[in-house]
């Protein structure tokens, strides 16, 4: 048929592509294409003289293997301005740009010889001005398409996925996330140059319009889920093909899918092992060409003809009417504008979702867990308002049979659906008689109610608990990162205790410097108080200690309690000791971990769970990444969700943190290392076997000397990683002392290649700027700014350096300097932060610390009215639970959480809080039996 044909076309890329209405001309499109290859050689020419024009040999450059990613900024500025060669020449501009730059730079490509890992000079300064100046929605409607119509691909070329299919990579990325396609067409090659979150988030600013890690991750996971799809379609094409199903239609049908539920509807009736569909066994009885001509040529049809009183399904007109039915509702369940048109349908009317108590559950359930889901006996709510924990929640008790759930579709939509088919998308071509029509109409009805409802109702259910998914990882991501971003208590002796009633309560003494002093148990809770405190206060006194860290287990409260009696009696004297309360989630499962054996192999399990509570205070980060995340418990239903997409979203958010704070190469251990961006186990262990065998890294350049760490490596992970300035010159300078007597004393040649390799270490000279976040591709810009501003390398961090900032950016405006050194605004950002901020500076110092108390207050002392200060313990989509010290976290309701009352200084991912902020709160109910208590907020301290 025609229409099989047209489908047929359909499917291919070519005439995809020549269907977009914004593409009128196919001649037009053809020069552009052609023009191509010329613009790629002006791009190379460029990038060459640019690359010789920004050298500069005043201090090392690390020559990072980087002209992939610097031939993106050029490929976003072709974005501005191919569609613009629809009426004019784009060729001679760039020739003219190109022969001008070469004429005026012709003597410094004489000099240098090194190239430089910066970004391409003269593109990098048009792209800045084509796509920086303006908001980004803006630029895409004026100069990407001059007629207002969206654009396929704001790229040059067509990005090429290994599996085609009939929509745009780009665009449905683009509709599903909310992001600008020319930010996802530049993510997804970020991604397929295998670059990581946290050196996209940091360093790659421009090409992602300063897009957030939480967003690039949501991203990431949305272009897995879509390449998914697109891998189980063309699999599925392949099997079908094999076994001789696979239609021009269902081909088409197959491409169409976006998701994997509307691949298993296309797919299902051909699956192996299927008893195949009612419309299947029609058409095995010989029925298709019937039900075919019912649609097209209704005049000759005599369904009589197709009698067979012998065989079963055709014994009569009954079943022959009813074999053309299921074949007909089969061709309207899977024709894509008919389900276009109803999930349209659906969007503008009140779905709702149902929840009542089983019939199964109410008789032989457990009635405290009938009792947890009383919300939801009797539940009704809007698809469009209801909550993700309701959603979580509503599931759960699915699951457990407790509940019985349905998506309801009011009947106006299965009326206006069935109207629309027999008289617009299904309009037979000719007349029909009234039997025909009878037919016509029950096959509407029937595709509706067997085929088309159900799906809705999978595809409703589908979304909503892939949203609650997706929501409850990102809300624990959210949650972990507050709580590894908390501020570390520095110059500290800390006494950190695992309580316990029967087997005692584990004590560890560690030094600031993270050393174990002293391990002991003693034993409060079983009549020996007195006599244990005596030993508490000798070893105290003996060590220096004035701060000790309760895990918040078994014991907690009493615990605390016996500490808070010392403190108020002032039994500690002189010492002015406070206590505060941590998380001891995950302490015990690393006691006894593999990792604890090797760090700490002569200590019972039982007592380095002590070690790790006190260490969670002093260095949060350092401590926590031992441990799972997931283990860390700051989420919320995080048992039901994908563990898969859980699991990846938290070692990615743990990767974040560790690389944002940075760490110090010479004395991070291997498991803080291996959670660099662009780092692994093995990398990490070769790093601690190179600094173990040759001594302490002098700077990042020695870095590619590491067994494993090519340039792309490199390129991920040098930004992140930090060197101790006054360290490194002491060692410098006393191995220069030791090579000075050893030429004194040795004859020449004496050595040998000991004495070159001696030589070779001594040649290596510290960079001041490898203690910045500065990543070495733009340490050429960075010399350039130093000598602009009049600064010296070894003034970073002094307030001298900042003044003489200040004077420039005010004199000149932060774009003005870009401009003048040839470089982004983001870029220009990182290397002023990189220069100002004082030595050894933490991001984690804007964070909260923990909260350090001397008394406790009772739950019995609680009253309605009384004004408390607390910690946040954990964040859900419904509130915040806040330790007021009690031994019960109070609750803040989501709507008692506003703008008003939470930090201005801060900056703020969400409107929300997350683990470890201090807030002021209010009491507003107590409910005793229940032990529950409701909070309202008052400010965030």
């Amino acid at each position: 048929t025609s229409e099989s044909e047209e489908e047929e076309e359909e499917w291919e890329p070519k005439s995809k592509v020549a269907r977009r209405p914004h593409l009128p001309k196919k001649t037009e499109a053809k020069t552009k294409k052609a023009a191509a290859p010329q613009s790629t050689v002006a791009r190379k020419m460029v990038k060459k003289v640019a690359i010789k024009e920004e050298m500069d040999v005043s201090l090392p450059i690390a020559p990072v293997e980087d002209h992939k990613m610097q031939l993106l900024k050029p490929k976003e500025e072709d974005a501005g301005t191919k569609p613009k060669s629809l009426n004019q020449k784009p060729e001679v501009p760039k020739k003219r740009e190109i022969n001008s730059f070469q004429g005026k730079n012709q003597s410094s490509l004489v000099s240098d010889e090194k190239p430089s890992t910066s970004v391409p000079v003269v593109k990098q300064e048009k792209y800045e001005e084509d796509a920086f100046d303006e908001p980004p929605s803006k630029k895409i409607k004026l100069n990407a398409c001059p007629e207002g119509k969206p654009v396929k691909n704001l790229g040059g070329s067509k990005i090429k996925e290994e599996f085609e299919m009939n929509w745009d990579i780009v665009q449905a990325l683009s509709e599903i996330t909310n992001v600008e396609p020319w930010v996802c067409a530049n993510l997804i090659r970020l991604f397929q140059e295998e670059n990581t979150i946290p050196f996209i988030a940091r360093y790659r600013k421009e090409l992602i319009n300063n897009l957030e890690a939480d967003a690039l991750r949501e991203v990431q996971q949305t272009l897995e889920e879509l390449r998914t799809v697109a891998k189980k379609t063309h699999t599925m094409i392949q099997k079908l093909k094999k076994e001789g199903k696979l239609s021009s239609c269902l081909l088409k049908g197959l491409l169409n899918c976006r998701t994997l539920e509307e691949l298993d509807h296309v797919s299902a009736p051909y699956k192996t092992g299927s008893k195949g569909t009612k419309a299947q066994r029609a058409k095995q009885l010989g029925l298709e060409p019937a039900a075919l001509s019912l649609l097209q040529n209704p005049v000759e049809l005599n369904l009589f003809s197709y009698i067979r009183p012998n065989t079963k399904g055709l014994a009569n007109i009954q079943e022959v009417e009813a074999g053309v039915q299921h074949i007909l509702a089969d061709i309207f369940a899977k024709d894509k504008d008919t389900l276009d048109f109803v999930r349209k349908l659906c969007q503008q009317r009140y779905i709702s979702i149902q929840s009542t108590l089983g019939k199964v559950s109410s008789k032989n359930g457990n009635e405290k867990d009938i009792d947890k889901f009383q919300l939801y006996h009797e539940f009704s709510c809007n698809i469009k308002n209801i909550q993700h924990h309701q959603i979580l929640a509503i599931n759960r008790g699915e699951n457990l049979k407790i509940l019985t759930v349905k998506v309801n579709i009011p009947d106006g939509v299965k009326n206006e659906f069935c109207w629309w088919c027999v008289n617009e998308r299904w309009r037979p071509k000719q007349f029909l008689k009234p039997e025909f029509m009878r037919i016509l109409r029950s096959s509407v009805e029937d595709a509706y109610k067997r085929l088309i409802y159900p799906l809705l109702c999978r595809e409703f259910r589908s979304k909503l608990t892939s949203d609650a998914e997706k929501e409850s990882v990102m809300m624990f991501g959210r949650n972990l990162r507050q709580l590894l971003l908390t501020s570390p208590v520095r110059g500290r002796t800390l006494m950190g205790v695992d309580p316990g009633y029967k087997h005692g309560c584990k004590l560890a003494i560690i030094s600031p410097t993270s050393q174990i002093l002293h391990t002991d148990v003693v034993y409060l809770h079983s009549g020996q108080g007195l006599r244990e405190a005596e030993k508490i206060k000798r070893l105290l006194l003996q060590h220096n200690c004035s701060t000790v860290v309760i895990g918040n287990g078994t014991a907690c409260r009493e615990t605390e309690a016996y500490f808070a009696d010392l403190i108020m009696k002032k039994y500690f004297a002189p010492l002015d000791v406070v206590y505060c309360i941590v998380s001891e989630a995950g302490a015990s499962i690393y006691s006894v971990s593999p990792e604890a054996s090797k760090e700490m192999p002569d200590l019972d399990p039982n007592l380095r769970s002590a070690v790790s509570i006190a260490r969670r205070v002093q260095d949060p980060l350092a401590e926590l990444v031992k441990i799972e995340p997931k283990h860390i418990g700051v989420g919320m239903y995080q048992h039901d969700v994908s563990q898969t997409l859980l699991k990846a979203t938290l070692d990615s958010v743990v990767e974040e943190c560790v690389s944002f704070v940075g760490v110090d190469i010479n004395i991070c251990s291997e498991i803080l290392l291996r959670h660099i961006a662009g780092l692994n186990t093995n990398r990490a262990k070769n790093i601690i076997e190179w600094r173990e065998k040759n001594g302490p890294f002098i700077n990042r350049e020695q870095l590619k000397e590491v067994k494993g760490l090519g340039p792309k490596t490199f390129q991920q992970c040098a930004g992140f990683i930090r060197f101790n300035q006054e360290y490194i010159k002491t060692f410098c300078s006393n191995k220069k002392n030791e090579l000075g007597s050893r030429a004194l004393l040795t004859k020449a040649g004496a050595l040998g290649k000991k004495k070159s390799k001696l030589t070779t270490c001594a040649l290596q000279q510290p960079n001041p700027l490898d203690q910045t976040c500065i990543h070495p591709e733009s340490y050429n810009i960075a010399v350039r700014f130093l000598s602009l501003i009049g600064g010296n390398a070894n003034d970073i961090g002094k307030s001298d350096m900042q003044q003489k900032v200040n004077a420039v950016i005010q004199k000149e405006g932060l774009e003005g300097t870009a401009k003048r050194l040839n470089t982004t605004v983001h870029t220009l950002q990182l290397i002023i932060d990189g220069l100002t901020q004082p030595e050894g500076y933490d991001i984690r110092t804007d964070f909260d610390k923990p909260d350090f108390k001397r008394s406790i207050v009772c739950f019995e002392d609680l009253s309605v009215g009384a004004v408390l200060t607390g910690k946040v313990e954990n964040a859900t989509p419904f509130g915040v639970f806040v330790d007021i010290g009690v031994g019960k976290s109070g609750l803040i309701p989501t709507r008692n959480i506003t703008e008003a009352k939470l930090s201005k200084v801060k900056k703020r991912r969400s409107l929300g809080l997350g683990p470890g902020e201090r807030v002021e709160v209010k009491v507003l109910n107590v409910d005793i039996p229940r032990l529950r208590i409701t909070l309202d907020l008052i400010r965030v301290l």
